[in-house]
């Protein structure tokens, strides 16, 4: 008799997407991120994380393709189809009826530096767990960007 032996291999957790952010920006999100460590450590915590893991460009280089501050973006919510589009800012310019999300969300967190196309998840607020895809980006207007 031959017993056959299976071995289960630990999950392997999708890779996270390339991410790209303006090196005119990055002084600011980091002041961002640790000023937020007191009220909100866990994204303050992921926006650290996702600092460390960009590819840091001179403005010049900056695809017109990937969310940056003041980049309007539409994602699709891949569990119910819909798609939203928001502008991406920073947060004292931040207002939900004009569709304009703060980095200092989750979902700001999530969408900074992404190219269309990319593929993401998050956890919301309600700590539920959303996929998300980057449908379209429009490269911020160069006077909104403070």
């Amino acid at each position: 008799m031959h017993t056959e032996m299976t071995r289960t291999l630990p999950k392997r957790s999708p890779r996270a997407p390339k991410i790209v952010i303006n090196a005119d920006d990055l002084a600011r999100i980091e002041a961002l991120a640790e000023g937020a460590m007191d009220r909100n450590p866990e994204l303050a915590d992921h926006l650290l994380d996702e600092i460390g893991r960009a590819r840091i460009v001179k403005p010049a280089r900056m695809p017109s393709n990937v969310v940056a501050i003041g980049s309007t973006v539409t994602y699709r919510d891949e569990t119910t189809g819909g798609e939203r589009t928001v502008t991406l800012t920073y947060p004292e310019d931040a207002d939900i009826s004009l569709h304009r999300i703060s980095l200092v969300t989750p979902i700001g967190v999530a969408l900074l530096g992404l190219a269309e196309g990319a593929v993401f998840s998050w956890n919301t607020r309600a700590d539920q767990r959303k996929m998300l895809t980057v449908i379209r980006v429009e490269a911020p207007n160069p006077r909104e960007r403070s």
